[in-house]
C-alpha cells in the first residue's frame, strides 16, 4: 500500500502532524491551566491580607473558633472557588469550613508559603490542596502576626473543588474548545496543501521514473530529454546523471561489439591464414607421396623446398599468435632492467645487414650522440626493432634505403626507422596496428603475417610509451617512439 514515495511521505506527513497536534494540544492545555492560575494568583494575591485587616480578631488567639469557621464559610459562600483555611506557624491546620472528612491533610508544606511571601519564585507557585493529597493549586497566603510574634497562617485555596481535571476545564472554557477545533481544522488543511505539494513535487520524479523504465525498455538503453531549468535541482542532476550512465552503457555496448566483431575477424583471418599454408603444405607433400616414382629429382627438391617454406610461415605464424595472446594476458610481466639502447640497435642491424644487402638496400644507422642507458625489458625491445625494420626492409624497393635514427634528451631517447619505400596511404595508417591489416599487396614486394605491427604496438604499450606513424605515398614511411632514460625512470615503474 505504502510502496510509492508519495505514499510514503503522505503517511510521513499525516504521523508528523499528529504527533504536532497530539503536543500542541498538550502544550496549548498546559500553558493555559498556567496562564490560569498566574492570573488567578496575581488577582487575588492580596486577598488572605485583607482577610487578616478587616478581621482583627485573628490575631488573638482565645478568638472563637466556631466563629472563625462561620467566617470561613461565609466567605467561601461570597466567592464559591476559594477554600479558606487557618494554619499554626508550623503550617498544621488549625480551623476550616468545610466537612472533616473532605480534608485529606492535616498540614500544609510551608515551602511553597515562604516562597510566595519572600517573592523567592515566578507564578504560579503551587501549594499543597489540603481536600486532595494528589494536587497541587494556586494559593493566597498571609501570616497572622501578633506584637511581631508569628501565630499562624491564613492560607486561601484559590481554585475550589470546582477544578475537577483537564476534561471538565476543557468542556466549560470555550475559548479552549474553539481553539482545539480550530487547531483541527488548521492541520487538516495543512495535511491536504502538503498532499497537493507532494503531489506536484513528485511528479517529476515520477515522469523521470516512468522515462527510465521506457528507455531500457527492449534492451534498448535511449537517453532522457532533460530541460536546463531544472537541471540544478537533484531530479535534473539524476537525469543528467542517468544519461551519462547510459551513454557509457551504449559505449561500452559499442565496444563490446567492436571487440565481438575484432574477435570474429580475427577467426577468420586466422583460419585463412593458417589453412592456407597447411593446404599448400599438405597438397606438396601428398604429391610426393602418390607420385614420388614420376617426378624427377629436380621437382621432388623444389616441392620440398616449397613444403619448408610453408611450414616456417605456419611455425611462425602460430609463433607471433601465441606471442601477442601472450603480450594481451597478465602473463606479460616486464622484465625491466638499465641496458645499452645502442648495442642492441647494433645487433639487430647485424642480423638484417644480409638480408638487406642481398636486396641492394642500405641499411644505416645514425646518432647525434651516443645513447646511453635506457629501462626497459632487452629481450621485447629487440622484438619490437626487429618488428620495425623487417617491416621497412619489406616495404622498400631495390636500391632503396632504411635509416634508423636516434635522438637522446635528456630524460628519454627518440628512436625513428624510416625507409624510402612505397609508403602508405592516408586511409590506411589507422588501421596498419590492426591485427592481421594488411595494406594493398600490389604495393609491397612480399606478404608478412599482420601481426608484426600490433605485436611491436602492445610491447611499447607495455613500456609506456606510444609508436607515431608518418608517410607518404612513394616516398617513404617513418615509425617512431621513445623511451625513457635510465635516470629518469626506475625499473619498479614500469613493471
Amino acid at each position: 500500500m505504502f510502496k510509492s514515495l508519495y505514499s510514503k511521505l503522505a503517511l510521513t506527513l499525516f504521523i508528523l502532524l499528529s504527533l504536532f497536534a497530539l503536543a500542541f494540544s498538550q502544550l496549548v492545555h498546559h500553558t493555559t491551566v498556567q496562564y490560569q492560575q498566574e492570573a488567578t494568583q496575581r488577582l487575588n494575591e492580596g486577598l488572605a491580607e485583607h482577610v487578616i485587616a478587616e478581621l482583627e480578631f485573628f490575631k488573638d488567639q482565645k478568638t472563637d473558633k466556631a466563629a472563625i469557621k462561620d467566617i470561613f464559610h461565609m466567605m467561601m459562600v461570597i466567592n464559591q472557588s476559594i477554600e479558606v483555611y487557618q494554619l499554626d506557624a508550623s503550617g498544621k491546620i488549625l480551623n476550616f469550613a468545610a466537612p472533616v472528612k473532605k480534608i485529606k491533610r492535616t498540614s500544609i508544606d510551608l515551602q511553597p508559603i515562604k516562597q510566595y511571601l519572600n517573592k523567592q519564585a515566578p507564578y504560579p507557585i503551587l501549594g499543597d490542596d489540603p481536600r486532595n493529597l494528589d494536587q497541587h493549586k494556586a494559593f493566597s497566603v498571609a501570616p497572622i502576626l501578633k506584637n511581631g510574634k508569628l501565630l499562624g497562617y491564613i492560607y486561601i485555596i484559590l481554585e475550589g473543588e470546582r477544578y475537577t481535571g483537564i476534561l471538565d476545564f476543557i468542556q466549560d472554557s470555550y475559548i479552549v474548545g474553539l481553539s482545539i477545533w480550530a487547531i483541527g481544522a488548521i492541520l487538516i488543511i495543512t495535511f491536504v496543501i502538503g498532499l497537493l505539494v507532494f503531489y506536484f513535487m513528485t511528479r517529476r520524479l515520477r515522469k523521470l521514473s516512468s522515462q527510465m523504465q521506457e528507455s531500457i525498455a527492449d534492451n534498448e538503453f535511449n537517453l532522457l530529454e532533460t530541460n536546463n531549468d531544472y537541471q540544478k535541482d537533484e531530479v535534473g542532476l539524476l537525469s543528467l546523471q542517468f544519461n551519462k550512465l547510459i551513454k557509457t552503457i551504449n559505449a561500452q555496448i559499442n565496444e563490446l561489439r567492436n571487440v565481438d566483431k575484432v574477435r570474429r575477424d580475427l577467426i577468420a583471418n586466422v583460419s585463412h591464414d593458417l589453412r592456407t599454408p597447411i593446404t599448400t603444405l599438405q597438397g606438396y607433400l601428398e604429391t610426393l607421396l602418390l607420385k614420388n616414382s614420376e617426378l624427377s629429382r629436380t621437382q621432388k627438391t623444389q616441392y620440398l623446398k616449397i613444403s619448408i617454406n610453408h611450414s616456417k610461415h605456419l611455425s611462425r605464424l602460430v609463433t607471433e599468435l601465441f606471442e601477442l595472446a601472450k603480450l594481451d594476458s597478465c602473463e606479460s610481466i616486464i622484465s625491466a632492467e638499465p641496458f645499452s639502447l645502442a648495442e642492441l640497435i647494433q645487433d639487430v642491424i647485424q642480423k638484417f645487414t644480409l638480408a638487406a644487402n642481398k636486396r641492394d638496400i642500405q641499411l644505416k644507422y645514425h646518432y647525434k650522440n651516443q645513447p646511453g642507458l635506457v629501462i626497459g625489458d632487452i629481450g621485447m625491445m629487440q622484438r619490437a626493432l626487429e618488428n620495425l625494420i623487417e617491416n621497412a626492409l619489406r616495404h622498400t624497393d631495390k636500391n632503396g634505403t632504411v635509416m634508423i635514427t636516434v635522438k637522446t634528451t635528456d630524460d628519454k631517447v627518440i628512436v625513428n626507422i624510416s625507409d624510402t619505400g612505397c609508403g602508405i596511404e592516408k586511409a590506411e595508417l589507422s588501421h596498419i596496428f590492426n591485427r592481421f591489416y594488411r595494406i594493398d599487396k600490389s604495393r609491397s614486394n612480399t606478404v608478412g603475417s599482420g601481426l608484426g605491427l600490433a605485436i611491436t604496438k602492445r610491447i611499447l604499450e607495455l613500456h609506456g610509451s606510444e609508436i607515431n606513424v608518418k608517410s607518404k605515398v612513394n616516398e617513404g614511411t617513418t615509425f617512431s617512439f621513445q623511451i625513457s632514460t635510465y635516470q629518469n625512470k626506475s625499473a619498479n615503474q614500469i613493471r
